[in-house]
């Protein structure tokens, strides 16, 4: 069966910003003395929730928040 392959560069552009949107939840790190650090990135909430419990378990004396993570640049209305 033949595949379309016949892309320009928006379509690319496009395909690349949705994949970017995708992994909205992220888990952060909190410290008192730096900015917040983003630890890893998650397509559902769930998958977020179940790596927080899990951080939380390994590294008990560190501080991690679950957020939403839209840039602003690839967020279209």
């Amino acid at each position: 069966m033949p595949q379309n392959t016949d892309y320009d560069s928006t379509t690319e552009n496009q395909a690349k910003a949705y994949r970017n949107r995708l992994n909205a939840w992220a888990i952060t790190r909190i410290s008192p003395d730096t900015k917040p650090v983003i630890v890893a990135r998650f397509r559902t909430r769930s998958d977020a929730d179940g790596y927080l419990r899990h951080l939380r378990q390994v590294i008990p004396n560190t501080t991690f928040e679950i957020i939403v993570d839209y840039q602003r640049d690839e967020v279209v209305v």
